[in-house]
């Protein structure tokens, strides 16, 4: 009869042993869940920043990268900048045309750059006379480019007449070169 009754005992503990050791809490459920959850959405926040800043990087060194390209044009143009003219004479001849159309083209795409233009002349005439064709000469410069769709804006004129020679000698070569209009950035 005892080994009957320890055997009842068993038949009835032993399944709610299982049943026990195999139920979980609630608790831990529910704990382990939001814990996966919140790992989730921080990998998932992480990746977003991660890809933010890729992308920012990314913007910062095409941005250097064009910086640089308009640095590198600026320099090609300051080595062309000046434009030289005939004895008495404003009219911009066609063999600078190149070089103009290679300025108004970067003037065009940099709104934001400005260039002062100047105007020279050999110390050929009066000081009056110098000025005015000087102007003449750097407003010639100014209106091609205007032509060209440079903005008014963009643009400033100024006339040193024979005031700064670049060469200071007293023959045709040197009168030659004190001709010109100047393209300053």
């Amino acid at each position: 009869m005892r080994f009957n009754n320890i055997v009842k005992c068993l038949a009835i503990a032993l399944p709610l042993t299982v049943l026990s050791a195999c139920s979980s809490n609630s608790d831990s459920d529910e704990n382990s869940q939001v814990d996966t959850n919140a790992q989730v959405t921080q990998n998932a926040a992480d990746a977003k920043i991660a890809e933010a800043e890729a992308v920012k990087v990314t913007a910062a060194k095409r941005a250097a990268e064009i910086e640089e390209q308009k640095r590198q044009e600026l320099e090609t143009l300051r080595s062309e900048h000046i434009i030289y003219f005939d004895f008495d004479v404003s009219n911009v001849n066609d063999q600078y045309s190149a070089i103009l159309d290679a300025h108004a083209k970067f003037l065009n795409a940099n709104s934001d750059v400005k260039v002062l233009v100047e105007g020279h002349a050999d110390e050929r005439g009066t000081p009056e006379y110098n000025i005015a064709l000087g102007e003449r000469r750097a407003k010639s410069i100014a209106t091609y480019l205007e032509n060209m769709g440079v903005s008014a804006s963009q643009l400033t004129v100024v006339s040193y007449g024979e005031e700064k020679p670049m060469v200071k000698d007293r023959s045709e070569d040197a009168f030659a070169k004190n001709r010109r209009a100047v393209l300053v950035y």
